[in-house]
């Protein structure tokens, strides 16, 4: 088995002609969308793929080192569109092409009118053993 991140973007991704972004979707819609990221998980979990999931707000803050008890906090340096994550799901499965068979599917996820919305997903491997540096 290995694990998958399917990063989620808010944009930054080719987008479909027939696009609508969640903000002038209707609450309706917004449940249909959220209902099936509910089952797409519970499906998973059924099959022993799903790890773990987790939507994030838009907002956030930078955090880095500065010096001994001096944590400076910013809303800057701000990232490239692209970068904003909107959340992402680990799952744990048998090979590359299952992966990409998950996020396929998971990029079907109902928008406006219940229509998949085409969403691009960003699939990313863990790393099975850490980096080895050679001379």
């Amino acid at each position: 088995m290995a694990k998958y991140l399917l990063l989620k973007h808010y944009r930054g991704a080719p987008v479909p002609d027939d696009f609508v972004s969640m903000e002038h979707w209707t609450p309706k819609e917004i449940s249909a969308h959220v209902q099936y990221m509910r089952d797409f998980a519970a499906r998973l979990e059924e099959s022993g793929e799903f790890v773990d999931s987790q939507a994030l707000a838009p907002g956030g803050a930078w955090v880095r080192y500065d010096g001994e008890g001096r944590p400076p906090v910013t809303d800057g340096p701000f990232a490239e569109t692209k970068d904003l994550v909107a959340g992402w799901m680990v799952i744990d499965v048998d090979s590359y092409e299952r992966a990409v068979e998950l996020a396929g599917e998971l990029s079907a996820a109902p928008g406006a009118g219940g229509k998949p919305i085409h969403e691009w997903l960003e699939l990313r491997p863990f790393l099975s053993a850490p980096p080895t540096v050679t001379e």
